[in-house]
């Protein structure tokens, strides 16, 4: 187990920027334990199209994937549904959308082109039958 024990700070700055990167971890904790609690998880927004499509191929595979849905998730508190797709974001490459993100047996597998890239060149279903989403 671990355990926490708090400094005290003589700078204000430092302080601050301590607890952010606290809560930062915290939520970064929190998506981990999402993304590892089930064979196939989908974090995404209700109203996105894109969301929709990388749903709707998972299901169409045969897939039935646990969705995170963001903004229903609550926006204030460390974990929340901004805070957790602020973190998600960081995750992807550069001008990727913050939404759909999926991950595949815990792992990070990508935003919408990479699940469409892996579909399309024939590994998406390889992949899912090794993090044991798919049995036939």
């Amino acid at each position: 187990m671990m355990r926490m024990e708090v400094a005290e700070s003589g700078g204000g700055v430092e302080a601050a920027s301590e607890a952010e990167s606290a809560t930062a971890m915290a939520v970064y904790e929190r998506v981990a334990r999402m993304a590892s609690g089930n064979a196939v998880v989908v974090f995404s927004a209700s109203g996105c199209c894109m969301c929709h499509v990388v749903k709707r191929l998972l299901l169409g595979l045969g897939v039935g994937p646990t969705v995170y849905e963001l903004d229903q998730l609550g926006a204030a508190g460390a974990g929340g549904g901004r805070e957790i797709q602020a973190a998600l974001s960081q995750l992807l490459p550069p001008g990727q959308p913050a939404v759909p993100v999926v991950f595949v047996g815990g792992r990070l597998l990508g935003g919408v082109e990479k699940v469409m890239a892996c579909h399309i060149n024939g590994t998406l279903v390889p992949l899912l039958k090794q993090a044991g989403a798919l049995w036939l």
